[in-house]
């Protein structure tokens, strides 16, 4: 019995799917165990769209780990980290990496992302508050290839663990989705402006398969009030 209250303790799961709109994701503390691990039965991808097609919240100002996709080769298969004191987004694929300059993240801050890869011309580019960035080329020639690990809350040094303290989120994300093609401009822009867009085939926010292990709550999405000065 306390073996079995013990599981239920560390981690948390459900039967199918939850529908988490107008939920968010709480990572409450600074921490090398807690994370969401989200569940796919996908395993070969040759292009990639992450959508920040998430959106994120936190008022870090260290390094920290956004998105984390290993498979047993490549710990960092897919990665999306933010550098510390740097306005900068680290892109990893297939162990491949670029960083995307001089963008902007002011603290305590709704942020949308997303990110697209292809393995065909191996160019990557991200989009920051439905702004583009230039593309930039990270690896080619190779799908990304084998049984997935994706966590929230840390960045996986080793295939599903080997969590660094000093990497993990602290705050909120809500609305992730990811897509095994890379998106158009124009269904990214109806993300970004909450327009009707297609949900992801591989992670979808509103049928979401998913663990958390440790004090991650899932909470209300804060509703965003425009002060008007009269």
């Amino acid at each position: 019995m306390e073996k079995l209250l013990l599981m239920v303790l560390v981690a948390t799961c459900w039967a199918r799917p939850q529908d988490l709109s107008g939920k968010v994701l709480v990572f409450p503390k600074k921490t090398n165990t807690d994370h969401v691990k989200l569940i796919t039965s996908k395993t070969t991808f040759n292009s990639v769209t992450v959508s920040n097609l998430f959106r994120f919240l936190t008022d870090l100002t260290r390094n920290y780990g956004l998105f984390s996709m290993a498979t047993p080769v490549f710990s960092n298969d897919f990665c999306l980290f933010k550098i510390q004191s740097q306005d900068a987004i680290r892109m990893h694929a297939r162990d491949g990496v670029t960083d995307f300059q001089s963008l902007s993240f002011p603290p305590n801050t709704w942020h949308s992302m997303c990110s697209t890869w292809r393995s065909d011309n191996g160019l990557a580019q991200l989009w920051v508050d439905g702004k583009p960035t230039i593309k930039r080329f990270i690896h080619s020639g190779q799908a990304i290839s084998g049984v997935p690990i994706i966590i929230l809350g840390q960045e996986q040094d080793s295939y599903g663990g080997q969590f660094d303290i000093d990497q993990s989120f602290e705050g909120m994300i809500s609305r992730l989705h990811m897509w095994d093609y890379v998106l158009s401009e124009s269904e990214i822009r109806r993300y970004v402006s909450d327009q009707n867009f297609t949900p992801g085939n591989v992670l979808n926010w509103r049928a979401l398969d998913f663990t958390m292990s440790g004090k991650i709550v899932v909470d209300e999405e804060p509703r965003v009030v425009t002060h008007v000065l009269l």
